[in-house]
């Protein structure tokens, strides 16, 4: 073998090194995505569509948008569709532009979004995550849904979560609490157990409190209060009975939660790490009555 023959080789065997790393990269990055979407962001929630009795997705049309409708008197706005669709949905975006839309409510033509799409909550995602949420998103199947545009009416109130206004880094999950209060951002926790009986969001003074009065379908619901209060919160419960309620959708009593908070369906895929993250950030949530 010449030393040409023997160069060539070694450039081929080198390439072929590094495109099955990318690959295997790319394909990490998109099982983390996977796993953010779909376990803890509660993404479906908002934007994708129901089925005829209002209770299951139809996954057919998934992230096609149009089903929920949120009305204030700031905005009325839909879920948005943030399927692939070129016209429709998201598909001519970038991942940056994404990106930007998810920790700065910014829109690619620069008109901002309001706080419903709960972007506040998504300036902690670290650099990495942020990647593999845009990623994941970007490979769901296109939809072609259009979505009446938002009607803003006034001005719309912009949030900052405590401890919460930048990214965090790969570091810091690595502390169980700071990992579990991280991921509760990410389960924009605080939209509705921060939130006053009078409907509006407080993150100084109510945070866990609970209180906030939600309608649905089936009549309405009170948020419940999870800080580490002795009676009126979860201080008295114990680890499991919290993660009963993540992951089984039940209260301490056994009763199941109502569809507000049925978030078993997402939570109940997180791994055992994070739920007792959760959980070990739960209590340190101050005691309010």
């Amino acid at each position: 073998m010449n030393r040409r023959t023997a160069f060539g080789l070694t450039i081929s065997v080198g390439a072929c090194a590094f495109f099955t790393t990318s690959a295997l990269a790319q394909e990490a990055l998109l099982e983390r995505g996977r796993y953010l979407v779909d376990s803890v962001m509660a993404c479906d929630g908002c934007h994708t569509p129901r089925g005829a009795e209002g209770q299951e997705f139809d996954m057919s049309r998934r992230f096609g948008g149009g089903y929920q409708v949120w009305e204030t008197p700031a905005y009325l706005v839909r879920g948005s569709n943030i399927s692939s669709d070129r016209e429709t949905g998201i598909g001519s975006w970038s991942a940056d532009d994404l990106k930007r839309l998810m920790t700065q409510g910014i829109r690619p033509n620069g008109i901002p979004v309001v706080a419903q799409m709960p972007y506040p909550f998504y300036k902690v995602l670290t650099a990495r995550d942020a990647d593999a949420v845009a990623t994941y998103i970007k490979s769901v199947a296109p939809v072609r849904s259009e979505v009446s545009a938002p009607v803003y009416r006034g001005q719309s109130q912009n949030y900052v979560i405590p401890g919460g206004e930048k990214p965090f880094n790969e570091e810091m999950l690595k502390d169980p609490v700071k990992r579990g209060y991280y991921l509760a951002n990410l389960a924009h926790c605080m939209e509705c157990h921060a939130r006053t009986p009078d409907g509006k969001q407080d993150y100084m003074n109510w945070w866990g409190r609970g209180g906030a009065i939600f309608k649905g379908p089936k009549g309405q619901v009170k948020a419940a209060n999870i800080t580490s209060h002795k009676t009126a919160g979860v201080g008295s419960w114990t680890d499991a009975e919290i993660r009963r309620t993540l992951t089984h959708g039940v209260g301490r009593d056994g009763r199941p939660l109502v569809q507000q908070m049925q978030r078993q369906i997402y939570f109940a895929k997180m791994t055992d790490q994070d739920l007792d993250a959760i959980v070990a950030w739960v209590r340190t949530i101050p005691p309010q009555e």
